[in-house]
């Protein structure tokens, strides 16, 4: 069984998340949720919690265990880690190695693993030559960037920013995989 850890981060598009991580678990995958704060103004932790059947983490402090460093743990089990959505805040956070919150803390404690991000953002947020630089350093280190779609955007702009849907999304973490 592969263990698959999603990062939410703060985008209106973050309740499909409840959808990807009930397609991961369908596709037999154990699914470990880390929001940011931002993620949780959008979708609870407790629906999150219910569909992956495990505690979802939010706060790099939030340690119940003195046995372990619950960010150095989840790195070490993870077979993949994929943020979807993925706003500008995290590519950039993840492009230049701050570690602030649990979400960035453990994609700089994981290696060797594929490492996938889906943007969902406002169309000119996306252009931004900083996001685009961003995503290209990320890309240079190994990670995939799961293109977003043109769609109608929550901010009522119409272009290149929406989520990529979800069989996209399952598409490459399956190929990623091998499942």
């Amino acid at each position: 069984m592969s263990n698959v850890v999603i990062g939410v981060t703060g985008s209106i598009a973050a309740y499909k998340s409840a959808d990807i991580v009930n397609g991961l678990k369908k596709a037999g995958c154990e699914v470990n949720v880390v929001m940011t704060r931002a993620a949780m103004q959008f979708i609870t932790p407790l629906t999150l919690q219910t569909l992956s059947q495990n505690e979802v983490y939010s706060d790099v402090f939030q340690e119940e265990c003195p046995r372990e460093v619950k960010h150095i743990t989840l790195a070490q089990n993870a077979d993949l880690l994929l943020v979807a959505p993925a706003t500008a805040n995290i590519i950039g956070k993840l492009a230049n190695g701050i570690a602030d919150d649990m979400l960035t803390s453990l994609f700089l404690a994981s290696r060797d693993i594929p490492m996938l991000i889906a943007p969902a953002m406002n169309t000119i947020m996306y252009e931004n030559p900083i996001v685009k630089e961003n995503l290209s350093k990320l890309v240079s280190r190994g990670f995939t960037v799961i293109e977003p779609r043109e769609s109608r955007l929550a901010c009522g702009y119409v272009g290149k920013g929406a989520l990529a849907d979800l069989s996209d999304i399952m598409s490459k973490v399956k190929v990623q995989l091998n499942i």
